[in-house]
């Protein structure tokens, strides 16, 4: 089964999520000072290598912020799940749950179904990571249908140190009709 993809240059679509202080946050919305976006798609509570790496994350979030890159992360997950979750994750950035499976299409991202009632209780997404320019494109994007595959993170942030040098009019790559 093939679903549609967000390509790279493709305007991010508008998706909301949820906030544990009740919010709706649109995930193209930057703060601060930050013109552009990340966005990480992760699996949800039930997957030990969204924690790690989330929590890996954490360790590139100045940087990113000094880039001028807001960061978020979102999963399916409940809120009650994303409560129990955010007792084994040290981050300061941005958590969101209740990605539908209409706005995991939208995404794009690979969607699976749980293996058990232990695992999780709803189809979740796979890991996917969309870096959004300050024209609401999407400049980097990475789907993984499994999550043992993600961007290694240092390559990643020192790759984006790069792009938004202004002296190396970076393209957006992968543009190719």
């Amino acid at each position: 089964m093939t679903g549609i993809k967000i390509t790279a240059g493709a305007e991010f679509p508008g998706i909301e999520a949820h906030s544990l202080d009740g919010s709706s946050v649109d995930l193209r919305a930057t703060s601060g000072s930050a013109d552009w976006k990340m966005v990480v798609v992760y699996r949800g509570k039930h997957c030990p290598l969204c924690t790690k790496y989330l929590n890996i994350l954490e360790g590139f979030r100045e940087q990113l912020q000094t880039l001028g890159i807001d960061l978020v992360a979102v999963s399916a997950d409940s809120r009650a799940q994303l409560e129990s979750h955010k007792e084994k994750l040290d981050v300061s950035f941005p958590l969101l749950y209740g990605l539908t499976v209409e706005q995991m299409q939208q995404l794009g991202v690979y969607i699976s179904h749980p293996r058990s009632p232990q695992e999780t209780d709803h189809p979740f997404a796979e890991p996917g990571l969309f870096v959004i320019n300050d024209q609401g494109q999407v400049q980097v994007v990475d789907l993984s249908n499994n999550p043992f595959v993600r961007p290694e993170l240092g390559q990643l942030v020192s790759g984006l140190v790069w792009i938004r040098d202004p002296e190396n009019n970076y393209p957006i790559r992968g543009t190719y009709p």
